[in-house]
């Protein structure tokens, strides 16, 4: 039998620079609690290593270090793993909502004491394909997609927030607002809107609160619809939601679903927790009690 250890999944570009102080500072305090730490750049060994049933076994916890894409990464990667991620990207989505900041004492801690707590995942896949990708936060459909489809094309290196000024100015610029014809469970009338967010959990970028009833373990999205397209109405929305006023506003539709199917007349951007995926038609599913994650007591 194995001894305990924790596998660290690395993200070479977010563990980098400055923030690889914080990383060598968690491996360290993990030392020295003996809680083993095994720090892995190379995907492709980790796998190699956790397909031993022994140390796979053995293992207390993975962690993503880096930002939601690279918590995305591992939990699509290793299915049933209890995850503790460890924040070196550049909104860390999911740290912020659990509050697990970048102190490596602290995380040490938290996995230590094992104190878990197990989510719904969200299950996206587009139409015509068998592939399936779990994401824990959101997906939506539009302008925000969009951002992140032409940032991800240009990417080159780290993140920054303001790495995101030229794809934002851009979609601005010229994105046509197609619109989109949402299905919500069984129902086969649509909702029809510009853009479109389902949230499994209350946790956005730059903190917007699009949908601050969202929990996580409950068995269903929570779905906004903006309906109508255009930058000037883009604009009314943000400072709506930004005051917390969008659900009892008119041209927002809010429900809650445990699937959603989108379709549209001309493919629309699609992302899942920040990460570029496809487009649509498409659909999201829930899959309860999928994932269980170390958080702070």
């Amino acid at each position: 039998m194995s001894s305990p250890w924790v596998a660290i999944q690395r993200n070479p570009n977010s563990g980098s620079g400055r923030r690889k102080r914080h990383l060598l500072a968690f491996v360290r305090a993990l030392k020295k609690r003996g809680l083993n730490p095994r720090l892995f750049s190379r995907r492709e060994r980790l796998d190699e290593v956790l397909a031993d049933p022994a140390r796979r076994e053995s293992l207390l916890c993975l962690v993503p270090a880096g930002g939601d894409g690279t918590v995305s990464d591992v939990m699509n990667r290793f299915p049933g793993l209890t995850i503790c991620p460890f924040p070196l990207g550049t909104e860390n989505v999911l740290c912020r909502y659990f509050g697990i900041g970048h102190d490596g004492e602290k995380v040490a801690d938290m996995i230590l004491a094992g104190n878990t707590r197990t989510l719904d995942l969200g299950v996206f896949s587009a139409a015509g394909s068998e592939k399936e990708t779990r994401f824990v936060l959101m997906g939506s459909a539009g302008f925000d997609a969009e951002v992140i489809h032409r940032l991800h094309r240009s990417r080159r290196g780290n993140i920054g927030k303001l790495t995101y000024a030229k794809p934002i100015l851009g979609t601005l610029t010229n994105y046509p607002y197609p619109m989109m014809r949402v299905f919500l469970d069984d129902s086969e009338t649509p909702i029809e809107g510009s853009l479109v967010v389902v949230s499994n959990l209350a946790a956005y970028a730059f903190r917007l609160p699009i949908t601050p009833d969202a929990v996580g373990d409950d068995g269903r999205f929570s779905v906004c619809v903006f309906e109508r397209p255009g930058s000037f109405q883009l604009a009314r929305y943000f400072w709506q939601v930004i005051r917390r006023k969008h659900f009892d506003r008119p041209g927002v539709q809010h429900a809650t679903a445990s699937r959603v199917r989108i379709e549209s007349d001309s493919p629309v951007p699609m992302q899942i927790d920040g990460e570029a995926i496809g487009e649509t038609p498409c659909e999201m599913t829930l899959l309860p009690a999928a994932l269980s994650i170390i958080v702070p007591e």
